[in-house]
């Protein structure tokens, strides 16, 4: 089996409530890099293309998610008064806030990360499952989740990470949404 690795560099903040002593309480931000890890659905077998799919297909969506949506975010837990503050002095920017269930740890985004990404492979139709997600947030800290590390229950079924579409938070019109094919 021939497994397909690919990474994206962006640029984040996010502060953390649960602990508010913690240096982290603070709003701050990070260089991150993510890295994926595809599965192929079929064992590889020399002919062709001796490729399932070309790279450039894999990688357009989840690369431009990342580049237009994730690059440059602030993350916040859902129940974060920052959300409030934007929303009544500024609301044009909710659109780059990220929201998370509790705190927008590494873990928190790497969890979100594997199912936005399965979304996208699954609604492309491609033939790979998305087997690991990393993110680094610093030289020397990194997350990493595996589909059977994540237990994703209490994620309502229709929650901006399941969906494949652009979305980062619950903010705008469902409207958005692509159409199904």
């Amino acid at each position: 089996m021939a497994a397909l690795e690919f990474s994206r560099r962006y640029a984040m903040a996010h502060r953390l409530l649960a602990d508010p002593a913690s240096k982290c309480a603070i709003p701050h931000g990070h260089n991150e890099i993510v890295t994926v890890r595809l599965t192929p659905r079929a064992r590889f077998a020399f002919g062709g293309a001796n490729a399932l799919a070309p790279f450039a297909a894999l990688k357009a969506r989840w690369h431009g998610w990342i580049d237009a949506h994730v690059d440059h975010t602030l993350m916040l837990s859902e129940a974060d008064p920052l959300i409030d503050y934007f929303r009544d002095h500024e609301p044009a920017r909710l659109a780059r806030i990220m929201t998370f269930p509790g705190d927008p740890t590494t873990e928190a985004l790497a969890a979100c990360f594997l199912l936005k990404l399965q979304a996208f492979l699954e609604r492309d139709d491609l033939p790979f499952a998305a087997s690991e997600v990393r993110v680094a947030e610093t030289p020397t800290n990194t997350a990493m989740i595996a589909p059977d590390l994540l237990d994703d229950g209490a994620l309502p079924r229709d929650a901006w990470p399941r969906r494949a579409d652009m979305s980062i938070n619950e903010f705008g019109p469902r409207a958005a949404r692509p159409s199904p094919r």
